[in-house]
């Protein structure tokens, strides 16, 4: 018997001697036949010296009849006995925070200023590129994705499905969302998004190769409210704020940062930023549930079948036979 075979109660083996303690109890079923009594019966009974029978009988049955029936007791027990196939206890993946998703779509994003394998290509297309594998890592996350730049919108809420996330990530290009860069308003939309969740473990990521337009809220106005909110925002700063191509804002999102818990980054290229997603990973680490969960795949129709299945050819065969001897008798 393989290791990972169980019963689910094996106590129901207990009723295996049950028909016996039947039969040997109780008194046996009789059945009555028509009699016929005429004058001198008893007569004739002492002239033919003959023992009449008794107007009732136990009627027997055959020792295979037993058998088949005996058979389909046993199959329906180990049905009641739930057989199952348990396999190896496994963790079980623990939904512990809101991991948000802020990334910069502002025309600044489609500088081609970036590598990814020797092949020039914009800000925007390396940042996805190696996001995509930072995201399907994150098992105990709900993620949701935010995209800004004049405006901000929700492009995914929160959902542990990865792969949505991901494809919701490719959907995404520069300018969806407006020429300008407004952090404080991405922020903003991000608390919003936060306060629909129940979820208190709150996450932040803001993804900018730009300096904020100040319009409408001003960045660490946002990052106060994030703070009483309980939600720690790391940044990432994209690009080289020496160049003369970039205006990246980095004392902003340091600030901010800072003022949240968080951490502020700065990504250069694509070797740079894939180093901060593994960091990222070691400063809020996957969390899993202590409790493991044991799959099982339930076996009890097997049995179940195979009883009705040899239960309904005895009634079949039975009746075949009652059949040809009522034809015997009447031929």
């Amino acid at each position: 018997m393989p290791e990972n075979f169980h019963f689910a109660y094996p106590l129901v083996a207990l009723l295996v001697p049950l028909p016996f303690l039947v039969y040997w109890l109780l008194p046996a079923i009789k059945n009555r036949s028509s009699a016929l009594l005429y004058p001198y019966f008893h007569q004739a009974v002492e002239v033919s010296e003959q023992k009449p029978k008794k107007a009732s009988y136990i009627k027997k049955r055959s020792f295979l009849t037993w058998i088949v029936l005996y058979t389909i007791w046993l199959l329906l027990l180990t049905a009641l006995a739930s057989p199952e196939l348990v396999g190896k206890p496994q963790k079980k993946i623990k939904t512990a925070r809101n991991f948000l998703i802020t990334a910069d779509l502002s025309f600044s994003m489609a500088n081609t200023d970036w590598f990814i394998d020797g092949k020039r290509t914009t800000r925007w297309a390396a940042v996805k590129n190696i996001m995509k594998d930072f995201i399907i890592e994150r098992k105990s996350d709900r993620m949701g994705l935010v995209f800004f730049a004049t405006n901000a919108y929700v492009q995914a809420p929160f959902t542990s499905d990865l792969r949505t996330i991901q494809t919701m990530l490719d959907e995404a290009d520069v300018g969806m969302a407006g020429q300008m860069t407004n952090i404080g308003k991405a922020i903003v939309k991000g608390l919003d998004l936060f306060k629909r969740d129940t979820i208190k473990s709150k996450v932040m990521l803001i993804i900018t190769d730009g300096v904020d337009s100040g319009m409408e809220i001003l960045p660490l106005d946002a990052a106060a409210m994030a703070k009483k909110d309980s939600t720690v925002i790391y940044t990432i700063g994209v690009g080289d704020p020496g160049s003369s191509s970039s205006d990246l804002d980095e004392q902003t999102l340091k600030d901010i940062a800072k003022l949240t818990g968080g951490k502020y980054f700065r990504a250069q290229d694509t070797e740079a930023l894939q180093n901060i997603y593994t960091e990222l990973d070691t400063l809020e680490p996957i969390k899993y549930e202590e409790e493991s969960f044991t799959p099982k795949t339930l076996l009890y129709y097997i049995p179940l079948g195979i009883a009705l299945s040899l239960g309904f050819l005895a009634v079949l065969v039975n009746n075949i036979g009652l059949i040809f001897k009522r034809f015997q008798t009447n031929s």
